[in-house]
């Protein structure tokens, strides 16, 4: 018998204890339970490691504020990867789909949003459940999702399409705006969603601080922002790779200053 490897994660602990030994009942799946998102990174870290890999994370929509992001070996001096829009459950689900590819994770909701469950499936989430839907639903969803399989409840796929199809639009805007830049103000781009300040952008392309100052006034301006932080958000949408701290080297030569 093949057996289901299930991480429940919630920081509610009677409904994660109840939930984890709900499904600890069925002959073929294994469960373990962890309480917020760093015990869940240990959890997924010592099963990676132990060669016994979890195959599904079931995660609260409303994990707490405390729930961080799941650490992902990069080499040394390399960009983290973008940070997840929020430290909650979807959060979470962004990190692991990072750190751990082959996870699948669905989301445990007390409420029905579509917005939030749009977000969960940009994020990597192979499914959105109501926290009180049925054993036999969830365990449906759970063997469904390890055949690749996305589920919502009907109730929310008309509000979750027209989410995800305005987000497509937006990303469109967005990847219009950044085509605008010179291949030097993408660059520059690139380095500002690294998380670079502008001496660190200076010493890294070869130019100085005043010249890193206008391309950054003028990437603000082409893209329509007043500020860094949103001409980050927006590179994210467009797919704006962040600058590599290493081994991504610029060559000084044929790129216009």
């Amino acid at each position: 018998m093949v057996r289901i490897r299930v991480l429940v994660v919630d920081d509610h602990r009677i409904f994660a204890e109840s939930l984890a030994a709900a499904l600890a009942a069925e002959p073929d799946v294994d469960v373990s339970a962890a309480g917020s998102a760093p015990a869940a990174a240990r959890c997924l870290e010592r099963a990676a490691a132990e060669g016994r890999r979890f195959d599904v994370m079931l995660v609260d929509a409303d994990l707490g504020a405390a729930a961080g992001t799941v650490p992902v070996q990069r080499a040394p001096g390399s960009a983290p990867p973008p940070a997840p829009p929020g430290a909650d459950g979807i959060a979470l689900v962004a990190s692991v789909r990072t750190a751990h590819p082959g996870v699948r994770t669905v989301v445990l909701a007390e409420r029905d949003d579509p917005r939030r469950a749009a977000l969960a499936l940009q994020a990597g989430a192979s499914g959105w459940v109501a926290k009180d839907c049925s054993l036999s639903r969830l365990l449906a969803v759970i063997r469904g999702v390890l055949r690749e399989e996305t589920h919502l409840p009907p109730a929310l796929l008309t509000g979750v399409l027209r989410e995800l199809t305005a987000a497509r639009k937006h990303r469109t805007d967005s990847e219009r705006l950044v085509e605008s830049l010179t291949p030097r103000e993408h660059e520059v781009l690139r380095c500002m969603v690294a998380g670079l300040g502008r001496k660190d952008v200076a010493a890294r392309l070869f130019l100085s601080p005043h010249t890193v100052r206008t391309h950054m006034q003028n990437v603000l301006g082409k893209l329509g922002v007043h500020s860094t932080l949103a001409a980050v958000a927006l590179a994210r949408r467009a797919g704006v790779r962040p600058a590599e701290l290493a081994g991504d080297v610029v060559e000084r030569s044929g790129q216009p200053a």
